[in-house]
Parts: structure tokens; C-alpha cells; sequence
């Protein structure tokens, strides 16, 4: 079979029973829209980051676009992010009516080059939105200080960061709230979609909770405030309670693998992952950089070996945010990075004997 970056059958057959189990939990239960499953998941998913409060949305760009609504973010607002990340962070902050402000990322992490946040804060400033990429955090004191000193308010994107943790705090629990994605590929995922907003602003979590189901508040049959249908599934909420429970044993095995690949390429000249101070790797993606990166993805191919980039194409460069104005060069490190990045194979079941061919394809090709 063709090696590819993810597989999720591997987890599946040794958590098949569980699984089904959950399933058959939800038809039981009497209730699939909003009921005991999503309310213990958003319990137990709170108590895990240790904030105060979890709504579970459908999605993890609803995640985003929901919470910045809740913190008042909206029309003539600009958010300052980064163009080194997935699209959705950025479509997101559109769909709310803010303008992106993009800030370069850190050559040796890929991450938020914070020393250049203050610079792009203006009076229309309202929020900062650190991406805590590939499954590490962004250095988030300096932040946390721009943000007192300007009054604004911080949301993570924890997409790609289930069970990181800086300076021994979990992603997701350093801003005013934090948006997560369970896409099936996450460190922690869904068998489906999901997603989940986390904050202990008791304000920010009932405002979340009325757009995640119309605007409606105190009755289902009154919108209060303009909403969505943004609703956590049953199904999948009750699947991620009981992966909830194994999320620091899909770390550690992403770890290990990590461990593996670095081993077995040192040496290699690829440029290996970079873990910044005070971070734990939670290791979503193992990102490789070399300069002949094209070259080597087609090498390897040969090898029925199928890579990913994540990302081949900066958001400032892209077609829909033209309008945006940002000009080639403008942020060189992201766009430097998008010509020599790719990921390799990482999930916890990730079989060693598939590891060690992509690490022997590797040596080879190099």
C-alpha cells in the first residue's frame, strides 16, 4: 500500500470496540441534538485545559469565527495573525468582517515571530490570534503583555495543538478563549467534523453558546441576538470523550516517532522540527525543511511514499486575499518556508516498518 502521511485505520482497529461502543451509546440514549454527551465532553474537555468553560461547535473554523464574535470582534476590527497556516484561520477573522494583519513567523520554529507584533498594532487593533502551529506553542508572555498594554483580547488557534503545553500551561489556556478543530487528523479527532471553543469569561461562553445555536438563549424559540447552527454532534462528542481520556498516550506516541525520525535522519541535511524553550511538542505535524524539496517529494514518490506541505501556498499570496495588499516579499521567512517545507508520516500507530522505509527513502534520496 501507498505510505501517506495519515491513516486513521491503524488507531481504528485497535479502538474499534470503543468506538462502536460510543455509537451505540448516542442511539440509545434517546437524545442526538445537543444532549448528555456533548455536555460531559465539554466538561471533561474544560477540566483538561483547566479553564472554566467548553462549547462544542461543528467545526473548527466555526470555533474561530464563533469565538471572535464573542470577544466583540467584528466590522472595521483588525486582527493581527500570521499567513504561515492553514486558510480557515484566516477566512475565519474574514468571516466576521475583521481584516487580517499578518506578522512573519520565526525561521528556526514556523511559528509567530512575536518581536514583530507591536508594530503591526494599530488603533484598529482588536485582537491578537497566535497560531500554535504543527503542535507547539507561540512564545505567548510577550502577548499577553501587548495585549494589557493595548487592551486587547487573545484567541488561540489550538487546531493543531491538543496536549501541547508552554511553560507548563496547555494550549488553549494562556488568552481570553481558545478554538480547536477535532478534524479526523487532529491529535485529537473526530470521526467526522467538530470543534469546540474553551474560555473562563463566563460572558464569552454565553454569548458562545447562543451563536452556536441561532442566537437563542433562554428559549429555543427567541433569537436574541443574530446566531448559527454551529452545533457539536452527539456521535462525535461521545467518540471524543473516550479519546479525550487517551490524548496524552497519542502524544507520547507522537513523540516517539518524532524521536525516531530524528534519529534516523540526523545528518541527512534536512532541517529537523526546532522545539522553542519552555514548549512540549505535541508533534500534529513532523516538519522537514531542505531547498530541493520539489526534487525530493517526486524521489520519493517512486518510493510509493506521498508527502504533504503544509503550506505550499502563504494565505497573503493567495487569490482571495489579493485585496489584503500584501506584495511578494513582504513577509520573506513565510514565503521562504512554503518553497522548502513538507511533512512526513506522523500518527501514533504510525507502524515502524513504515517509518523506517520513509527514513531509508530519505537517506537514499539525500
Amino acid at each position: 500500500m501507498p505510505t501517506r502521511v495519515w491513516d486513521y485505520l491503524p488507531e481504528y482497529e485497535s479502538e474499534r470496540q470503543d468506538i462502536l461502543d460510543a455509537v451505540e451509546t448516542v442511539f440509545r440514549s434517546g437524545q442526538l441534538i445537543l444532549g448528555e454527551s456533548v455536555r460531559s465532553f465539554e466538561a471533561e474537555f474544560a477540566a483538561y485545559h483547566g479553564v472554566r468553560h467548553c462549547v462544542g461547535v461543528d467545526n473548527g473554523t466555526n470555533a474561530i469565527k464563533l469565538a471572535l464574535q464573542a470577544l466583540g470582534v467584528g466590522r472595521g476590527d483588525e486582527v493581527v495573525t500570521v499567513s504561515n497556516t492553514a486558510a480557515p484561520t484566516v477566512v475565519a477573522i474574514d468571516a466576521v468582517g475583521a481584516t487580517p494583519v499578518f506578522t512573519d513567523v520565526d525561521p528556526r520554529t514556523y511559528l509567530m515571530d512575536v518581536a514583530q507584533v507591536a508594530a503591526a498594532i494599530t488603533p484598529r487593533t482588536r485582537c491578537l490570534l497566535p497560531v500554535h502551529l504543527y503542535g507547539q506553542c507561540v512564545d505567548m508572555a510577550p502577548l499577553e503583555r501587548l495585549a494589557a498594554r493595548h487592551d486587547l483580547v487573545i484567541l488561540e488557534d489550538c487546531a493543531q495543538a491538543h496536549g501541547a503545553r508552554h511553560h507548563g500551561r496547555t494550549a488553549g489556556s494562556m488568552g481570553h478563549a481558545a478554538a480547536f478543530s477535532f478534524y479526523p487528523t487532529k491529535v485529537l479527532g473526530a470521526y467526522g467534523d467538530g470543534g469546540a471553543a474553551i474560555t473562563s469569561d463566563d460572558e464569552v461562553e454565553r454569548a458562545l453558546r447562543r451563536l452556536r445555536y441561532y442566537g437563542m438563549e433562554r428559549t429555543y424559540y427567541v433569537v436574541e441576538t443574530p446566531g448559527h447552527n454551529a452545533r457539536l454532534d452527539e456521535v462525535q462528542a461521545e467518540i471524543l470523550r473516550r479519546k479525550l481520556t487517551r490524548l496524552d498516550d497519542y502524544v507520547a506516541g507522537r513523540r516517539a516517532v518524532a524521536a525516531r525520525y530524528a534519529d534516523g535522519l540526523a545528518g541527512t541535511g534536512l532541517v529537523l522540527p526546532e522545539t522553542a524553550e519552555g514548549n512540549e511538542h505535541a508533534y500534529y505535524l513532523y516538519v522537514v525543511r531542505h531547498p530541493r524539496r520539489d526534487e525530493i517529494i517526486e524521489a520519493l514518490r517512486e518510493h510509493d511514499i506521498h508527502l504533504n506541505i503544509s503550506y505550499p501556498w502563504p494565505v497573503h499570496t493567495m487569490t482571495g486575499f489579493a485585496r489584503l495588499g500584501y506584495a511578494p516579499g513582504s513577509l520573506p521567512v513565510t514565503e521562504a518556508l512554503a518553497g522548502e517545507i513538507f511533512s512526513l508520516p506522523m500518527y501514533p500507530s504510525l507502524p515502524l516498518g513504515v517509518q523506517e522505509k520513509v527514513i531509508a527513502a530519505l537517506r537514499e534520496v539525500l
